[in-house]
């Protein structure tokens, strides 16, 4: 079977063949990373190009009142860009193959929720979701969109720009952060923390099996827009190789498990996805 993909030059044209050849008659199970969402405007930590950051630490945001401000200004900035952002080709794709019932589900480093809003069913979020704030006094959880209107009837002067740049977990830099009322609980006035993992926190021990379970009953693992430098990926992926899965690393350049791959399709992930979403065959 070929790919429909007639734009890939030869060497990604005979690498989408032979991963097209590895997950054939396979049940796939995906995790991606932040060069899925590329595609649809948000920008990645680590490619080619990616804007540099200094991310906030779980530390910092929890012990500091000055950089709560920050965030949170810098955050509420991005916020309509970000959740106005669209899932692509990429997001599409897998949701098709899991509709058909070829891939067993998604698991995501991203918190910009494509893959639920592209149709993905059964999606494992590892470090969590923008959509969603939670108190961590009390436990409250808020839906993001009614945060922000808190924060615009706070901070009336506020002023979100047009064609801001954002930051890949939908941030900018704030000009000023002077006069910021800080959204706190309605329930007890406690502190807010948006339900992502901050750099310094760990995945929730539940959250990573579930991601181990899907990659268990599966037969194939894809692995599209990741470096890999986080270690959940690498654990991911080592969990498949201990099964002796074939492994599909799916990334524009390196990553730290190129040497491990079964197959290695240096490209963009919209592109290879949607081809592979075409060709794969019904399952017997």
């Amino acid at each position: 079977m070929t790919t429909t993909a007639t734009w890939f030059d030869a060497r990604t044209t005979d690498a989408v063949a032979a991963a097209i050849s590895e997950l054939s008659g396979r049940r796939i199970a995906v995790l991606t990373g932040a060069g899925v969402s590329t595609d649809s405007g948000i920008p990645d930590y680590r490619g080619e190009g990616a804007p540099v950051r200094t991310p906030m630490t779980a530390d910092t945001f929890l012990s500091s009142e000055s950089a709560r401000r920050r965030y949170w200004v810098g955050s509420h900035l991005g916020w309509k860009a970000f959740a106005a952002a669209e899932p692509n080709a990429g997001h599409r794709a897998l949701a098709a193959l899991e509709a058909r019932g070829l891939a067993t589900g998604v698991i995501t480093q991203n918190v910009d929720g494509l893959h639920v809003r592209a149709g993905s069913r059964r999606v494992v979020e590892l470090h969590g979701t923008m959509r969603r704030v939670f108190c961590t006094h009390c436990g409250q959880v808020f839906d993001r969109r009614d945060i922000a209107r808190r924060v615009e009837h706070d901070n009336p002067w506020i002023r979100v720009p047009a064609d801001v740049p954002l930051g890949p977990d939908g941030d900018v830099l704030p000009e000023t952060t002077e006069g910021f009322v800080i959204p706190a609980c309605s329930v007890c006035g406690g502190m807010l923390k948006p339900d992502v993992v901050f750099f310094g926190e760990f995945i929730p021990a539940a959250k990573f099996r579930e991601a181990e379970q899907l990659v268990h009953t599966s037969e194939a693992l894809v692995i599209a827009g990741s470096s890999l430098v986080v270690n959940s990926g690498i654990r991911l992926l080592e969990r498949a190789r201990r099964r002796r899965l074939p492994v599909v690393i799916v990334n524009r350049g390196q990553t730290r498990g190129d040497t491990r791959a079964t197959v290695k399709i240096d490209a963009g992930t919209s592109e290879v996805l949607h081809a592979l979403a075409d060709a794969l065959p019904a399952l017997g």
